[in-house]
């Protein structure tokens, strides 16, 4: 979750405010004068499905994470035959160590969109917010405003005190992007031909044992959470308006990633999966929710209800467009990315702030 989510509502709350007629009450007035024709509109919202959604993905993190946490052991135990030489490890069963990396790379990759899909109900739901900033959004201890709430120790007394999320410690360590993450004293050369090249990685085996350790251990607490979560319509409006207008910041990390800056890239994740995979991850999850609030917009909004929605699929359709034409070999610019992240921050900032008028004319109050 950007960081600038923190003043997504109160920016919101004057756009309602601002446009908000004689006639027409806006957010702040109307949550005042709550009807129970508006509460029974309001539970229209089909928040059940919503739930049924997160489950799916926090159980598909689970097992995501209880496998890359499988091959992290396996490589640990490869490492520790050697006695951690890591020279030794290469040497002696460099096929071994290729398969392990290929293995914990690839559920890395499997594990994303388990969590990117949902995101948009953890970030957005300040109950399980926190979540959001331990898996997939928190920074290390430099910036403390953003840093994650834990330490790490290793086997041998390492502590790595915030060292940041696990999506970014696992990707970081498994693709070889972060220095103080790899095997000390020796190159990464797994396949024996004298370079070491993108993503030929030799995590630090105790390091990343640790990480998806506790990984799966936040995994398996986010679920717990989720199956404890009664959802409020609030709870539903308030992930889709504060999570739809963060389009330029994920838009600017793929600008700044390996997909578009290259081997130049000085950002050191979104390595293995573009950001543009996770931006329409994040608008599926989105959609979802507003489908199903739908029957209690439309009660009171119908005309803005179907405009809404159009509006989120063409940004939703957008993100896929992109997505499919990256993979299919087309090479953007920089400057192409800023121009395609300020068009949807512009999109996006319209859809979330029609979604906070509606919440309104529901009488329903947003949390700030």
């Amino acid at each position: 979750m950007p960081r600038s989510i923190l003043v997504v509502l109160a920016c919101l709350a004057a756009f309602v405010s601002a446009c908000g007629g004689d006639d027409e009450p806006n957010a702040a007035e109307s949550t005042s004068k709550s009807t129970p024709a508006a509460t029974q509109t309001a539970q229209a919202a089909n928040l059940d499905a919503i739930k049924s959604y997160l489950l799916e993905h926090t159980q598909r993190l689970v097992a995501s994470t209880e496998q890359l946490q499988s091959d992290a052991q396996a490589y640990h135990d490869l490492a520790k035959a050697e006695d951690f030489d890591y020279a030794a490890l290469l040497k002696n069963n460099s096929d071994g160590v290729q398969t392990a990396v290929k293995a914990i790379q690839d559920d890395h990759i499997e594990a994303n969109p388990a969590y990117e899909e949902m995101e948009g109900v953890v970030a957005g739901v300040p109950e399980l917010a926190d979540y959001d900033v331990i898996i997939d959004a928190g920074s290390d201890g430099s910036d403390p405003e953003s840093a994650v709430p834990f330490s790490l120790k290793t086997e041998d007394g390492r502590e790595f005190k915030q060292p940041g999320n696990f999506f970014a410690l696992v990707e970081t360590s498994a693709f070889g992007t972060e220095p103080k993450f790899q095997a000390s004293g020796v190159k990464a050369d797994l396949d024996g031909d004298g370079k070491v090249t993108f993503p030929e990685a030799l995590p630090d085996a105790q390091f990343l044992l640790a990480a998806t350790t506790e990984f799966v251990k936040y995994a398996k607490e986010l679920d717990e959470s989720a199956k404890a979560w009664e959802p409020k319509p609030e709870d539903a409006f308030t992930a889709v308006v504060v999570m739809t207008p963060t389009m330029s910041e994920y838009f600017d990390a793929w600008k700044n990633s390996r997909f578009i800056a290259g081997s130049k890239a000085e950002e050191k994740g979104f390595v293995a999966t573009s950001r543009l995979s996770d931006i329409r991850d994040i608008l599926g999850g989105i959609v979802l929710i507003y489908d199903n609030l739908t029957p209690s917009i439309e009660a009171v909004d119908p005309d803005g209800a179907g405009q809404t929605a159009q509006q989120l699929e063409e940004l939703h359709a957008l993100a896929e467009r992109l997505l499919t034409e990256e993979q299919g070999g087309k090479k953007f610019t920089a400057d192409e990315a800023d121009t395609l992240g300020s068009e949807a921050q512009r999109r996006a900032e319209a859809i979330a702030g029609q979604v906070s008028q509606q919440a309104g004319k529901l009488n329903l109050k947003l949390e700030s």
